[in-house]
């Protein structure tokens, strides 16, 4: 039987997801930041089998009433956190200005549609990574299983993951672009964070939940992205650390920085995700509405290759709905940012 309503006396909200998920810790830290009750499902759990299915699984899967009052599947963490804002009064992780929220929103979907890549290339591409994750994501689906069992599921897991790297366009020839603009990423957010508490000020919005979801993987789970982050940004490594639970920190309303008095630091961040987030995005858009079967870029100097990916098509239609309805005086700051960053082109 599938639970209906708030399951009784319990209103907590209910998630289903997996620590080695980026998008479930992105979710998690969300709702400790913003003192929002909630109950963790692990995936594979029985209290998560008993509960209703999602029409695609993703994590994680959030279990919210629908218009009549019944629990539904619900995933995709960026409209949730939206959902969450018109449904859970203060602590917004929304900037309380259009044009700073819409480069919240933009940094958002560049860490849940780009720095993803970093953190499944990095997990899947060598072998004391693959080594590490084959042996423990398993095990956070129940880990009182024998031996042979563990070794079983282990193998299937590494090989089925491996097996999608392509999807997420990590190969042979975007490999080398990948990590170099990872290594660029950590020292420009390390010294981004050498004076600024949060990407955009003293608080942290949705872009900085985003993030904090990719690097707890590549900072503090996989030993290549760690080690790497450890060299270069032990800010970084600290930042992620202090992230997983802020429901101590007291926001207020002037701890937003102005679009006008952008820090130095953040445009030069704003800028290497300007070097190789557009080219793929654009070049994406392109492939699927010219029917391609192989999406082809340039990014940096280096050639990019990989299969046309639908969802993120529909991303960069929001992003450009989400420009469009900035007032007139918003997007005339935002534009010369993104000017600033090379980030213009996405919405030419």
């Amino acid at each position: 039987m599938q639970p209906s309503g708030n399951l009784g006396s319990d209103n907590r909200i209910a998630l289903m997801g997996a620590p080695g998920s980026p998008y479930t810790r992105k979710m998690l830290a969300l709702l400790r930041y913003r003192r929002i009750p909630y109950r963790f499902l692990l995936n594979g759990s029985p209290a998560a089998a008993a509960m209703p299915q999602p029409k695609v699984g993703l994590l994680p899967t959030f279990y919210l009433p629908n218009a009549s009052g019944d629990l539904e599947a619900v995933v995709d963490s960026s409209p949730i956190i939206r959902r969450l804002e018109q449904e859970h009064e203060g602590r917004s992780v929304i900037p309380d200005t259009p044009g700073l929220a819409f480069l919240d929103e933009l940094i958002e979907d560049y860490a849940d549609e780009w720095l993803t890549k970093a953190m499944f290339h990095y997990r899947w591409a060598y072998s004391d990574d693959i080594d590490k994750a084959a042996a423990i994501l398993p095990l956070w689906r129940g880990h009182a299983i024998a031996d042979e069992v563990h070794a079983e599921r282990a193998k299937a897991f590494a090989e089925r993951q491996i097996g999608r790297l392509y999807v997420v366009g990590s190969n042979a020839v975007t490999g080398p672009v990948i990590e170099a603009h990872y290594r660029r990423f950590l020292e420009a957010f390390e010294a981004h964070l050498t004076h600024h508490r949060f990407l955009l000020g003293e608080r942290p919005g949705a872009g900085d939940f985003a993030v904090y979801g990719q690097l707890t993987q590549l900072t503090h789970f996989d030993p290549t992205p760690m080690a790497l982050t450890l060299k270069l940004a032990p800010r970084v490594f600290a930042w992620v650390e202090l992230m997983e639970d802020l429901s101590g920190l007291e926001p207020a309303d002037g701890d937003w920085i102005g679009l006008d008095a952008a820090p130095p630091t953040l445009l030069a961040l704003l800028a290497e995700i300007g070097r190789v987030y557009p080219p793929v995005m654009l070049a994406n858009a392109r492939a699927l509405a010219g029917g391609a079967k192989v999406v082809e870029a340039e990014v940096d100097g280096l050639p990019w290759r990989q299969p046309p990916f639908p969802y993120q098509a529909k991303c960069l239609q929001w992003l450009r709905q989400a420009h469009q309805a900035l007032p007139a005086a918003d997007r005339v700051a935002a534009d010369a940012i993104l000017r600033q960053t090379r980030l213009d082109g996405l919405f030419g």
